[in-house]
C-alpha cells in the first residue's frame, strides 16, 4: 500500500464528493478528480511519451544530440462498481474492484512490455478516494496535488516481471479540457448512453523510468483522460476507436467512434481545442476514421487497422502507428485483450504535427464493460 493511497499530498483526508450518478450537470473541482463508486465504471488514464538521450550507454536528459532514447507508457487505474448491495455490511464483500495497467512502448529496442494488476477495494491493498485523485493497487498508485492554479499528478508503478518502472510528475500547462457538454459525453444514440469526462492535455512529464534494472531520468509530454459512467456501449457497439494526440503547437485533438461488428459507426465524437483557444467539440456526423495499413497479431490473430485517416470539422489528418505490435492481453484483470499504442499524428501532405496514443478494442472479440 502506499503510504499516500487514500489521503491528501498533504496527509490530510480527502473530502468525499456527494453521489450524483449520470446527467448534465456542472463538474465540481477538486472533488471531480475524485473517484465516484456510485457509478457503474470509471477510470484514471495516462499515457505520454519521454525520452532520455543516451550518450556511450549513460542517459543525459535533454542533451541536444539526434540519438534521443524514446519510449511511449501507459498507465491505467480502473474502478468498477460490483452488483453486491451497497448495504451489505461484511468488510469483506466484493463492492468495488480496482484493476490498473500500464506498459511501456520501448522504441529503441522495438518492444512491449505490459504488467496487469486487480484486487478488490479496502483492507489498504486497493483504494480509490473520493474528494481528489488518490488511487492505489498495492505499491502502484496516482495522486494529484494542487499547484500554482493547477494541478501536479504523481505516479509510481514497478514491474519485477515485465522489468520496467515509472516514477513520474505530471504538470498541467493547459486548463482542464471538458469533453462533450461541459463534461457531459455522449456516447451513442440513447441519452443514457453518455459520460462524464474530462482531459488534462499537454502535461509536462519528468521523472524516472527504469528499464532492465537500469534507472533513466527522463522527460516528455503526456495526457491524462479521468472519465466515469454507468452505460458505455451501445448494443450495436463491439468496441471503439480513440485517439488522444498533443499537437507540437500545443494544441489537443481527441476523436472516437463506437464500431459496429461490420466496421461501422455507431457514434462518434470529439473535440480540437488551439493552445490558448476555446474547445471546438465535434458532433456525432462530423467524425470519419477510415482504416488503412492493418497489422495481424499473432497472439489473438485479431486484426489491428494501425493506420487511419481521420476527418473532422477542423480539419483532416493520418494517424500512424509507432510500433504495431502493442497488442494488450489484460484477460487476467479487465478481461479483454484489445491494441493501445504510441502514435504519431501527420497532416494531409504526411508531415508530423503531433503524438499521442491510439486504442482499438473489439477487434479480438466484442468488448464487455
Amino acid at each position: 500500500m502506499l503510504p499516500w493511497s487514500a489521503r491528501a499530498a498533504d496527509g490530510s483526508a480527502l473530502a468525499p464528493a456527494s453521489a450524483s450518478g449520470i446527467h448534465p450537470r456542472p463538474l465540481v473541482f477538486p472533488a471531480d478528480h475524485g473517484a465516484h463508486p456510485d457509478t457503474r465504471i470509471e477510470w484514471w488514464y495516462l499515457t505520454g511519451t519521454v525520452t532520455g538521450a543516451i550518450v556511450n550507454g549513460t542517459s543525459v536528459p535533454n542533451a541536444n544530440i539526434t540519438s534521443a532514447d524514446r519510449c511511449g507508457f501507459q498507465i491505467t487505474f480502473f474502478r468498477s462498481r460490483t452488483s453486491v448491495a451497497v448495504d451489505q455490511p461484511s468488510r469483506f464483500a466484493a463492492k468495488q474492484l480496482l484493476f490498473a495497467h500500464a506498459a511501456l512502448t520501448d522504441l529503441q529496442r522495438g518492444r512491449l512490455q505490459h504488467d496487469q494488476r486487480i484486487a478488490r477495494s479496502g483492507f489498504g491493498i486497493a483504494e480509490a478516494a473520493m474528494g481528489d485523485t488518490a488511487v492505489s493497487l498495492r505499491d502502484w498508485g496516482l495522486i494529484r496535488e494542487a499547484r500554482d492554479g493547477g494541478s501536479r499528478y504523481r505516479a509510481r508503478v514497478a514491474s519485477d516481471s515485465a522489468g520496467f518502472a515509472f516514477d513520474f510528475h505530471f504538470d498541467t500547462t493547459q486548463p482542464l479540457l471538458l469533453q462533450g457538454d461541459a463534461g457531459y459525453s455522449r456516447k451513442g444514440p440513447q441519452p443514457e448512453q453518455a459520460s462524464h469526462y474530462y482531459s488534462q492535455p499537454q502535461l509536462a512529464v519528468a521523472g524516472t523510468l527504469t528499464r532492465d534494472g537500469v534507472a533513466q531520468p527522463v522527460r516528455g509530454t503526456a495526457w491524462l483522460d479521468h472519465e466515469w459512467s454507468n452505460s458505455l456501449l451501445d448494443p450495436d457497439a463491439v468496441g471503439w476507436d480513440w485517439i488522444g494526440m498533443n499537437l507540437a503547437d500545443g494544441s489537443a485533438l481527441t476523436a472516437f467512434r463506437l464500431r459496429r461488428a461490420d466496421g461501422g459507426t455507431v457514434y462518434a465524437g470529439g473535440s480540437f481545442r488551439a493552445a490558448g483557444g476555446a474547445t471546438r467539440n465535434f458532433s456525432a456526423d462530423e467524425v470519419s476514421f477510415t482504416p488503412g495499413r492493418v497489422w495481424s497479431s499473432p497472439l489473438s490473430r485479431a486484426r489491428y487497422p494501425v493506420e487511419w485517416a481521420l476527418t473532422t470539422p477542423v480539419g483532416r489528418y493520418r494517424i500512424k502507428s509507432l510500433l504495431d505490435a502493442q497488442e494488450l492481453d489484460s484477460r487476467t484483470s479487465t478481461g479483454a485483450i484489445y491494441w493501445e499504442g504510441l502514435s504519431e499524428l501527420q497532416d494531409e501532405a504526411g508531415r508530423r504535427i503531433g503524438h499521442g496514443y491510439l486504442e482499438l478494442t473489439g477487434y479480438a472479440a466484442r468488448l464487455s464493460l
